[in-house]
């Protein structure tokens, strides 16, 4: 899922008027009944803890699609690290049309921020081995264009977009595969579809060593201990295979840096999107002058 420009901003314009159409309805009645059609107001988007920061551009695009009037002035970028108290933006104009969009925007950066900062912390886990750590298509539904951007904000790497950007053979794709077809298949795809990179998983070691020898980019060792994935790495040494490894499953902050010691080049992490805790922002409001 390379984008262009202009098709990112496409993917951020319609996230953010899929949020807004979805909360606001019709009309945001306590807004409404609540605050003057006249009022001002000038309103700042402050962390209250420290994060990285992601989901800017989306944030902004929620206040532009409530009113295109309001004035959006970002103080930091993504991939940008803030402490608490720091101020991401500002936003200035008609007070209803802030606190209509304050909850989608804050729900875009909250959700966002904690992959970026999950993910950093991850990397910072691995800091000083060669190997890198990348996202899953464990993402949330519709959103995932705007995960995975939050991923390269905290300094991760993007695996494959969908199911049509590489091949990945997985445990399930192997059930309808005999062993002894599995090296054949592989060579098909490597005719059929060169430009694609192709993985094959290995839930064993005994597997892992064999697809050592055929003509894959990556193995995949799948919820293999310590112990397993720096064996199946001294043998690739031993093999001179020039196949690079990636670990997956159940990988934890508590661990990855042991994995990482292997020597391993690739380590997934499928948390960093499903399970990554929204980091605490809110948006304060005062009256304009």
């Amino acid at each position: 899922m390379d984008l262009s420009q202009k098709n990112w901003q496409a993917v951020v314009r319609e996230a953010a008027a899929r949020a807004v159409g979805e909360d606001i309805g019709p009309v945001d009645l306590t807004s409404r009944v609540a605050v003057p059609l006249e009022a001002r107001a000038v309103a700042t988007l402050v962390a209250r803890e420290p994060c990285v920061v992601a989901g800017m551009e989306v944030a902004e695009a929620v206040f532009r699609e409530v009113d295109g009037g309001l004035q959006w002035k970002p103080i930091v970028k993504d991939g940008d690290r803030m402490t608490s108290g720091c101020v991401a933006a500002e936003v200035t104009g008609s007070a209803r049309s802030i606190l209509s969009g304050e909850r989608c925007a804050l729900n875009f950066l909250q959700r966002l921020s904690g992959i970026a900062t999950l993910t950093a912390d991850f990397v910072r886990a691995v800091q000083g081995t060669k190997a890198r750590i990348l996202d899953t298509r464990k993402t949330t539904p519709g959103l995932r264009a705007l995960e995975r951007k939050a991923v390269l904000a905290g300094g991760g790497v993007n695996h494959r977009a969908g199911l049509y950007d590489a091949i990945l053979m997985k445990e399930n794709h192997q059930v309808f595969l005999p062993k002894e077809k599995l090296g054949e298949v592989i060579q098909s795809c490597r005719r059929e579809f060169p430009d694609f990179p192709l993985v094959v998983e290995a839930d064993s070691v005994d597997l892992a060593i064999r697809l050592l020898r055929h003509p894959l980019d990556r193995v995949l060792l799948d919820n293999m201990s310590v112990e397993q994935v720096a064996l199946v790495i001294q043998k690739r040494s031993e093999m001179g295979s020039q196949v690079d490894l990636e670990a997956s499953g159940g990988v934890t902050l508590e661990r990855v840096r042991e994995l990482a010691l292997t020597g391993v080049e690739w380590i997934s992490v499928g948390s960093l999107t499903h399970s990554a805790r929204a980091i605490d922002l809110s948006l304060d409001i005062q009256k304009a002058p």
